[in-house]
């Protein structure tokens, strides 16, 4: 199963804990293959300086069973970038599409979110002004939640802020290659407690499918 991680200039490093969830998870099930995608293949220049390479760019990217966008400051670019939302579109439309954190606004932007529910990051540092609040004001065909994640009936899953890409990496692997897999790596992570305090605290929100 291909698992692709969207990547751009400025996003925060903590997002690549996707890419870590999905490593551990190959211990489970080694048919795993994950794959960096950005706008172009190459040197990637995250917040506060970390480079990373992707494997490929937009363009030349394989076909993935899902793809999971990032978030971070560099959100704002991406959102305005004819290509990335050309891209997102083409995702949506032939397989599955994932956001953590601020990549939901990416998402918004791209009009694959109207009418139903989603959710971003909620908690910033003054004078910053909320994603949450941010999406609902920009967006209101947009059921904007407050919720660890969003896992809706016509494909699009937006995660909450920053280390809950954890949890919304780990529903993913429950989702699409059984529940077993997810419990077995969030417990080779050491994450289990972690993933249940979330989903009792911070209700995930999930549609029928």
């Amino acid at each position: 199963m291909q698992f692709g991680i969207f990547i751009y200039d400025g996003v925060e490093p903590i997002d690549l804990a996707t890419f870590g969830v999905l490593s551990m998870a190959r211990r489970i099930a080694p048919q795993i293959v994950v794959c960096t995608i950005a706008p172009h293949a190459g040197p990637v220049l995250l917040a506060s300086g970390l480079k990373v390479v992707a494997d490929f760019g937009m363009d030349e990217a394989p076909p993935c069973d899902l793809v999971i966008v990032t978030g971070g400051p560099g959100w704002t670019a991406q959102a305005k970038a004819p290509a990335t939302l050309d891209y997102v579109r083409r995702v949506h439309a032939s397989s599955r599409i994932a956001s953590v954190c601020t990549g939901a606004m990416i998402l918004a932007a791209s009009g694959i979110l109207k009418g139903g529910p989603a959710t971003t990051k909620r908690a910033v540092v003054p004078p910053e002004t909320s994603p949450l609040h941010l999406m609902r004001a920009t967006y209101p065909d947009i059921e904007v939640r407050e919720a660890m994640l969003v896992d809706r009936s016509d494909g699009p899953v937006t995660g909450g802020g920053v280390s809950l890409c954890i949890d919304t990496t780990l529903h993913l692997l429950a989702t699409l290659l059984g529940k077993d897999v997810g419990d077995e790596t969030a417990r080779i992570m050491e994450y289990q407690r972690a993933w249940r305090a979330n989903r009792d605290a911070f209700a995930p929100v999930l549609t029928a499918r």
